[in-house]
């Protein structure tokens, strides 16, 4: 298989997707509104993991387009909880892609400590041979979640998936830590937004 064609309609996905989130936010910032997005980054799986994934689930080679579903992923990082959910509804709202499917691991969290809101999304590129229909992957999660699973992430890939026991338990610690972290934030979030927008206030005089 070529690679590197296949990956470019995926490429272009995470990009066009990156402009679009970062437009929305960008839109909050020009009317001198909290932005419930943060940041935002993506990334193409490589094809090591994405082979990884074939030999790990049996997906025949023909069917890696159908069955998985996160070649193409894009991350939207917010400061809030709350935040994750305005993020949804925005994204339900728009026209130029089909949500196929929505995992809310932000209330019902994975066994590992693992939270997240996902989007499983069709979205339409135009190639040079006409519209392509493209799987994709959204994440939705907090700044304190995306912290958590950054880290946990990297023990997964050290240990191969085979984390030992007593780290799983302290990982699962850390990821209580973490939501508990976003929940008293989230009892200030007045303040902290009305700090932030005298600061863009002022910063917008000078």
């Amino acid at each position: 298989m070529n690679w590197e064609a296949f990956l470019v309609p995926y490429v272009q996905v995470v990009e066009e997707l990156k402009v679009k989130l970062r437009g929305m936010r960008a839109q909050y910032e020009y009317g001198s509104e909290h932005s419930p997005i943060e940041f935002v980054t993506g990334r193409v799986k490589p094809v090591r993991s994405i082979l990884d994934k074939v030999s790990r689930k049996l997906i025949p080679l023909d069917n890696i387009e159908k069955e998985i579903q996160d070649i193409a992923g894009v991350r939207v990082v917010c400061q809030f909880v709350d935040d994750i959910y305005t993020v949804i509804e925005m994204l339900r709202a728009r026209n130029d892609f089909h949500i196929i499917e929505e995992k809310d691991y932000v209330s019902k969290k994975k066994d590992s400590g693992y939270r997240s809101y996902h989007m499983i999304i069709r979205y339409p590129v135009e190639t040079i041979s006409g519209e392509k229909q493209v799987i994709a992957e959204i994440q939705i999660r907090t700044l304190a979640m995306n912290f958590w699973a950054t880290n946990e992430h990297s023990i997964n890939y050290k240990y191969e998936g085979q984390i030992p026991k007593d780290l799983k338990a302290r990982l699962k610690v850390a990821a209580e830590a973490a939501f508990n972290l976003d929940e008293e934030m989230s009892k200030i979030r007045d303040e902290v937004q009305e700090a932030q927008r005298i600061y863009r206030q002022n910063k917008n005089k000078h």
